[in-house]
């Protein structure tokens, strides 16, 4: 039997953004936990694939079995998703919110993710809660499996702010602040993904929308 795939997916597409590095903090915290239970991760980042506005003719409730994407970006897209068995998507909080470039990546996507499990990994100036809060709600009414687990990284203070956006880079003082209770939240979310990934992926397991 293959291993079992986690994508820990970058989902911020601003050209100067400090998501790669969140998301390769993340994976540091999970990698080992689900390598404990032969689950693999993989790096996926959403800015590589040059996702337009949704763009398509046809729903993606309609891929596969009803109609097919005309765009390489979007079947690219697809199947990248499709390959894996769960998701922790590591997203920034944009005005209070989630981030249109992140809800537009997700506005892609149905029938290849629908009944796995999917955690999510929010930052910002005050964790990005709202957004993480409101990604969640999106996934699990879209019929993903979601952890009621939702770490949330806080930058520490104006400066650090200020590096993220400026710099690209999660500064020291952040850094050691995530390392305690934060990091322990998202080894816990990563628990939980392991935990649903040993369930089967049945049309049971699948929320009611």
């Amino acid at each position: 039997m293959a291993a079992k795939s986690v994508a820990i997916i970058t989902m911020s597409t601003r050209g100067n953004r400090v998501g790669p590095s969140v998301a390769e903090f993340v994976k540091n915290l999970i990698e080992r936990p689900l390598a404990a239970g032969g689950i693999t991760t993989a790096d996926v980042d959403v800015v590589k694939f040059k996702l337009p506005v949704y763009n398509e003719k046809v729903a993606p409730a309609m891929v596969p079995e009803k109609a097919q994407f005309e765009h390489e970006h979007s079947r690219a897209w697809s199947a990248e998703i499709a390959r894996h068995d769960g998701y922790v998507l590591v997203i920034p909080e944009y005005n209070y919110g989630v981030a249109g470039g992140t809800k537009n990546a997700i506005d892609y996507l149905l029938n290849e993710w629908k009944g796995k499990p999917a955690g999510v990994v929010s930052y910002g100036v005050q964790g990005g809660r709202t957004a993480g809060e409101q990604v969640s709600h999106s996934l699990g009414r879209m019929g993903l499996r979601v952890p009621d687990v939702r770490p949330a990284l806080p930058f520490a203070g104006h400066d650090d702010v200020g590096a993220a956006i400026g710099a690209g880079v999660i500064a020291e003082k952040t850094r050691k602040s995530w390392e305690g209770a934060p990091a322990d939240e998202v080894r816990k979310l990563a628990d939980e993904i392991k935990g649903l990934l040993l369930q089967p992926n049945t049309d049971g397991n699948v929320p009611a929308l």
